[in-house]
């Protein structure tokens, strides 16, 4: 098989990026001007549900790199220790050599190898890694994982994953506002209905930002998976060695031990599923519609193509 050109990956999976975000920003207006509706609001509901969005954006793009790493009791590196220091200087060689402003650097002490790109823009950027990736891999793997999270962090990955996110948290919001209603049974008339009328059109709105909350949180997925794609072929345009980044894939996916400590919330900023769910090495329907990563052994085919070797 012909090597796949990463450049037409790329812009496959940034429109198809697109075109996901744009559908969740119209669930959201169309929840509030549901609602609106129902609730005869003029708006109110609407205004209300892009707000929630604008603050939850607001902190995020401001604080949510530090709230991450925090969450990840992630540490700055020891100069002192030879292979902490291999990956600053594995780094700020890879910021040379692609232009990008040096990020500031992490390590997290656990032995699973792994590793994340956080921040709103190239200027205001970290990537961390594992010391279990350290000891792991040899320099050129190395730079494979450190030029996937510097595309994440030249392609916006995280300003897009954190608009995403805050777009299916404002739908589980409402969702949880209409949960509340329904319990305490609305005691406000909407459009003249009363009694069994209100739990109706409560339950009718439920029902509806419920599966909203669904469908937004299976987008999110895509984008999140889109995103892997994407950042292994920049770590190729940055590397221009497909096979380093697919020798470091293989060894991360043969580590069965998770990485401990980490949440659903950060789980989709590693280069690797961190939980090890079996849902995510299966390439099935069903599978990659919940995992947050593609299949390691695809993305391994794939950058194996890429160098002009068959799968």
């Amino acid at each position: 098989m012909s090597a796949l050109d990463f450049v037409k990956i790329s812009s496959r999976n940034k429109r198809r990026t697109f075109f996901l975000v744009f559908i969740l920003i119209l669930l959201l207006f169309g929840i509030g001007r549901f609602l609106d509706y129902a609730y005869n609001g003029g708006g109110f509901y609407t205004f209300i549900a892009l707000t929630i969005a604008l603050v939850q954006s607001l902190v995020s793009y401001y604080a949510g790199d530090k709230i991450v790493l925090s969450l990840v009791r992630a540490r700055q590196p020891n100069l002192s220790d030879y292979e902490e220091r291999q990956f600053v200087n594995v780094v700020q060689e890879l910021c040379i050599a692609s232009g990008l402003p040096e990020p500031k650097c992490y390590v997290m002490d656990d032995p699973s190898p792994n590793a994340f790109a956080t921040g709103r823009d190239p200027q205001h950027s970290s990537v961390c890694v594992t010391t279990g990736l350290l000891k792991l891999m040899n320099r050129e793997e190395l730079e494979g994982v450190i030029g996937h999270e510097l595309s994440h962090v030249k392609n916006r990955d995280i300003l897009t994953m954190t608009m995403v996110a805050v777009l299916v948290g404002a739908i589980v919001i409402i969702a949880d506002f209409l949960r509340f209603s329904l319990y305490f049974g609305g005691s406000r008339r909407r459009r003249g209905r009363e009694g069994g009328g209100e739990i109706l059109i409560l339950l009718i709105l439920f029902v509806i930002v419920i599966v909203a909350s669904i469908v937004g949180k299976l987008m999110s997925l895509a984008i999140s998976r889109a995103r892997e794609y994407m950042a292994d072929a920049g770590s190729v345009a940055i590397t221009r060695n497909p096979l380093a980044l697919a020798s470091a894939l293989e060894k991360i996916g043969n580590y069965s031990r998770p990485v401990q400590g980490v949440s659903d919330a950060v789980s989709h900023l590693f280069i690797s599923d961190p939980k090890k769910r079996a849902i995510s090495e299966k390439d099935s329907l069903w599978s990659n519609l919940w995992s947050t990563h593609p299949p390691i052994k695809k993305r391994i085919a794939i950058l194996k193509q890429m160098a002009g070797i068959s799968a």
